[in-house]
C-alpha cells in the first residue's frame, strides 16, 4: 500500500494555511479576512504586520481561492524542488512584503488579498527553467510578453476589481528571484 507523501512542504503548507484562512473568513463572517488576511493602509500596529504578509493567504471566496490554488499547486512543487524549500519560502515572503507595501503606498483606499501575486511569481519563475549562462530562455520572453501585455491592458482598460498591478509586481519578483537564485549556479558553470 502506498503512503501519502508531503512532497512539497512550503507549497502544501501555504495551501492549507490559505484553506484555513478561507474557512475562518466564512466562520467569522469576514472578520478574519478583513483584519488578518487583507492588506490596506492603516496605522502601524501589530495587526498591520500580520496583514502585510497574511494578505497572500486570504481570498474573497471559494472561486477566488480555487482559481489561485490550482495554478499554485501545479507550478509550486517543481519550483520548490528546483530552488529548495527555504529559497522558495523567501521568495514568497519577499513577494508578499513588496506587494503589501506597494499596495499601501500606491492604492491607499483599497484592500488587497489573495495569492495571485505569488502565482504570477511562480509563473515567471518557472519560465526561467533551463536557463544557462549566456542564454535567455525563449519561454521567458514569450511568457513575459503575453503575461505583461495582458496585465498592462487589463490594468489600463478593464474594471474588474482585480489587482493587475500586483500581478505585475508578483511576476517581476519571480523573475528577479529566479535570476538571483540562478546567478551563483551560472557563475559556477562559466568558470
Amino acid at each position: 500500500m502506498k503512503k501519502l507523501h508531503y512532497n512539497s512542504p512550503v507549497i502544501l503548507t501555504f495551501f492549507f494555511l490559505s484553506l484555513a484562512a478561507l474557512v475562518l473568513g466564512e466562520v467569522s463572517h469576514g472578520w478574519t479576512t478583513r483584519n488578518l488576511f487583507s492588506v490596506y493602509r492603516s496605522p502601524v500596529a501589530p495587526l498591520f504586520f500580520v496583514r502585510l504578509f497574511g494578505h497572500v493567504l486570504g481570498h474573497s471566496g471559494y472561486a477566488h481561492f480555487s482559481g489561485n490554488m490550482v495554478l499554485f499547486l501545479v507550478l509550486g512543487p517543481p519550483m520548490e524542488e528546483k530552488y529548495g524549500s527555504q529559497s522558495l519560502l523567501a521568495g514568497i515572503l519577499l513577494t508578499a512584503l513588496v506587494s503589501g507595501l506597494l499596495q499601501c503606498l500606491l492604492f491607499p483606499g483599497c484592500a488587497l488579498l489573495g495569492a495571485s501575486g505569488i502565482v504570477f511569481m511562480l509563473i515567471l519563475l518557472s519560465s526561467l527553467a533551463g536557463m544557462k549562462a549566456g542564454t535567455i530562455p525563449l519561454t521567458l520572453i514569450l511568457v513575459s510578453a503575453i503575461y505583461l501585455g495582458q496585465e498592462i491592458f487589463s490594468a489600463l482598460f478593464v474594471e474588474d476589481n482585480v489587482a493587475h498591478f500586483m500581478h505585475l509586481i508578483g511576476g517581476l519578483c519571480g523573475a528577479g528571484f529566479g535570476l538571483l537564485a540562478l546567478k551563483p549556479k551560472m557563475e559556477k558553470t562559466t568558470r
